[in-house]
């Protein structure tokens, strides 16, 4: 039931538009009755995002069974789940993708999902580096920037009507924050396992001047 409504809501999107659809259309479409649409989906936005609670509820859970030392890489990890969920139906992704970005008010509402997802993300780095100088300032940035290196990758692949390999497109943009913030990044920068890089900086420096420090010491500056 609930794919036949995303299957006639996208119908009918493509042949009428998105604003000219309504929540009667869908169900005549589907052959069910209103009460089977607001038993599935809270609105007819969420129809466009049938899979985001899923992935969101899948997310959390993976972030609270997490015990490795690496938080970071964690967080990274919990990230590749988003990928995996617009990886399974490329079509349908990139069909979501291109409606999207026609509809003002779908644009608001997915930046409004993709900021629940960063909640989630940084409220794990929190209880994380909790009692750390600058902690939840510290978990705030590596959750925001988990968040753009793994958009910036998957609405390339998107753009590209889902080809190419996405996993890997994802792979390497948190690579780049897993370098710069994570346990392991003279590893992630791809120097041999017995190199050290040791970044001295004064007490009270701005994060963003101790990543600075950070790239110019691993040649990157």
């Amino acid at each position: 039931m609930r794919d036949a409504l995303v299957a006639a809501a996208f119908r009918l999107f493509l042949e009428r538009g998105y604003e000219q659809t309504t929540v009667d259309d869908i169900v005549a479409l589907a052959g069910v009755g209103r009460r089977s649409f607001f038993r599935y989906f809270p609105s007819k936005e969420d129809v466009v995002f049938p899979d985001h609670e899923r992935c969101l509820a899948d997310m959390t859970a993976f972030l609270a069974a997490g015990s490795e030392d690496d938080p970071v890489r964690r967080v990274c990890d919990a990230a590749r789940l988003v990928l995996l969920m617009y990886a399974e139906n490329p079509a349908f992704s990139v069909q979501r993708y291109r409606l999207t970005k026609s509809v003002p008010g779908l644009r608001a509402y997915e930046l409004s999902v993709v900021w629940r997802y960063e909640r989630a993300l940084a409220g794990f780095l929190r209880d994380r580096f909790a009692g750390l100088p600058d902690g939840v300032l510290r978990a705030d940035v590596i959750a925001a920037a988990v968040v753009a290196a793994h958009n910036n990758a998957l609405r390339s692949w998107l753009r590209s009507d889902g080809k190419g390999d996405a996993e890997a497109a994802v792979d390497h943009a948190l690579g780049h924050v897993r370098a710069a913030f994570g346990a392991g990044p003279v590893a992630a920068a791809g120097e041999g396992p017995g190199d050290v890089v040791v970044v001295v900086s004064r007490r009270g420096a701005p994060l963003w001047r101790v990543v600075q420090e950070l790239e110019t010491a691993l040649g990157r500056g």
